[in-house]
């Protein structure tokens, strides 16, 4: 699964990488949660593509009431086109969530014993796109909530070693097949929904400051040892994690 990710990429940096004609600024985040507004790019009515906010945790356009409804933050992207809640969204509005890496949690054999956070980042930098599903719910007074949700996949060898889920990646020359919903039906993208190559990210282990939404800073990444125990082999330390401590 996905339940906390990173966007730290200049806004420069994100419409390049994307191809977005304009976007708005905004300030690096390390820590975004559920519930909160993330950034996705769709396919504008020009066939331009644009950048657009949601909130992250998807809303069915069917749901009657969202306040009685367990937002869904993922999408399994094995399911996802027979799924109620989630097949119009693959049919018609697919989209990518750019990110800088993401965050999961390696349960512990000993049941007592604390989940080690690990901050996992492409390992050549620059910003991933995973692969995204947005809804519009309409309420009875005509106002509307955007929400979206990010797909998963099962797990390459690299990160199986901490959780048996990813996001799906959408690689740079895949972007523009993803999008299209007009000509490339859920079947017709399903190639695209796999695991990426096992030396795609690199996995850091970070203290349990991630596990609080409050906490926004940079510190959250910054690298700690994990337990002796813990089985996963932590990439090798990069000038950037040292300059952290800076912060």
């Amino acid at each position: 699964m996905c339940g906390r990710f990173s966007l730290t990429a200049t806004p420069r940096e994100v419409a390049e990488a994307l191809g977005l004609d304009e976007l708005e600024g905004f300030p690096p985040r390390y820590n975004i949660a559920p519930t909160q507004p993330i950034l996705v790019a769709v396919n504008g009515p020009a066939g331009n593509r644009v950048g657009v906010l949601v909130r992250w945790g998807l809303v069915p356009a069917w749901v009657k009431e969202p306040r009685d409804f367990t937002l869904l933050l993922n999408a399994r992207c094995e399911t996802a086109a027979e799924k109620p809640a989630f097949r119009n969204a693959m049919r018609h509005r697919r989209v990518l969530v750019p990110a800088s890496g993401f965050y999961e949690w390696k349960r512990p054999a000993e049941p007592k014993a604390k989940k080690q956070a690990y901050w996992i980042r492409p390992a050549n930098g620059g910003v991933v796109t995973f692969g995204g599903l947005m809804e519009t719910w309409h309420s009875a007074d005509g106002s509307e909530i955007d929400s979206g949700a990010i797909l998963t996949t099962g797990s390459n060898a690299a990160i199986g070693a901490i959780h048996d889920r990813m996001p799906v990646v959408i690689k740079p020359e895949d972007r523009e097949r993803w999008l299209d919903c007009k000509t490339q039906e859920p079947r017709q993208v399903a190639d695209l929904m796999k695991p990426v190559e096992d030396d795609y990210f690199e996995a850091i282990p970070v203290s349990d400051l991630v596990n609080k939404v409050d906490n926004t800073g940079p510190e959250i990444q910054r690298r700690t040892e994990p337990p002796p125990a813990s089985g996963i082999t932590p990439a090798k330390a990069k000038p950037e994690d040292r300059q952290l401590d800076l912060f």
